[in-house]
């Protein structure tokens, strides 16, 4: 079932509305309304296209899309638990104007887990008003940093070959000086294009792909941190350690500590 099929959120008489759902099915087609959105990933990973920028949450994250701002999901994995809150925010603070994608701590998970007894619920309840106005209330102190880990869609329509291509071989040894060839652009006027329409170079484009595909691989649970290296195109686990801490400024060690909350053995 879809929440924004079966019902307009927006049209609800209601500050707050709360949608869990496991294998959850989501709009994938473009889309926006007057509530703010959270969206929490308790167990799978999912994509997520917001103002032309793929974001990826892996599992025990959450993102917070702006009021009217317009956004999609992608592809995610195959069992997945989303837990989603539709809010009318605070106008002066400038916390609910941005996107936020972060690490869910153990006090907001437990608030969003309790929150699920007002699960689809129409009619307003007192006590879910409460208690969800002091969850979005705390929401930006509990948002200690945001990742910046998204990439940006361009607009230019030359990049489309490019991006096809960096998006299917991300994971090989890719001559980036080449790539000029897909397009009949000189490498020099191709990076030009590339970086003012993504914000990256070639090269570093490429290793957010990398990063961020290891993500989801991790949030599966299906691989080693050292698996996962050599499935995203590492030839070393300490190469592969040092490009993610680059990007992410935390190990790979630290990610897998924090999305698996039972603890599971992690080796080389």
């Amino acid at each position: 079932m879809n929440a924004n099929d079966s019902i307009k959120v927006d049209d609800l008489n209601k500050p707050y509305f709360v949608w869990f759902e496991d294998n959850w099915t989501h709009d994938d087609v473009l889309h926006q309304h007057d509530k703010g959105q959270l969206v929490y990933v308790e167990s799978g990973f999912q994509y997520i296209t917001i103002d032309e920028r793929i974001y990826l949450l892996p599992q025990n994250h959450a993102a917070w899309i702006p009021s009217n701002t317009i956004h999609k999901t992608n592809s995610h994995s195959e069992k997945i638990k989303l837990m989603i809150m539709f809010a009318d925010t605070d106008k002066k603070n400038n916390f609910y104007d941005e996107v936020n994608v972060f690490s869910v701590p153990p006090v907001l998970r437990e608030m969003i887990k309790y929150a699920e007894k007002w699960s689809q619920h129409l009619t307003k309840d007192p006590d879910e008003t409460i208690f969800l106005k002091a969850l979005f209330n705390e929401l930006p102190h509990f948002v200690e940093h945001s990742l910046k880990l998204h990439i940006c869609l361009p607009k230019d329509q030359r990049l489309a070959k490019v991006i096809e291509h960096l998006h299917h071989q991300y994971n090989k040894e890719i001559k980036i000086e080449n790539l000029g060839d897909l397009v009949l652009l000189s490498f020099r006027t191709l990076e030009r294009i590339f970086k003012k329409e993504t914000g990256l170079t070639l090269s570093k484009y490429q290793q957010m792909l990398r990063i961020i595909k290891s993500l989801e691989l991790l949030s599966s649970g299906n691989f080693t941190i050292s698996e996962t290296a050599y499935e995203v195109g590492y030839k070393s686990v300490q190469a592969y350690t040092r490009s993610f801490q680059s990007v992410m400024q935390f190990r790979p060690t630290d990610f897998v500590k924090n999305i698996n909350t039972n603890s599971t053995k992690w080796s080389y």
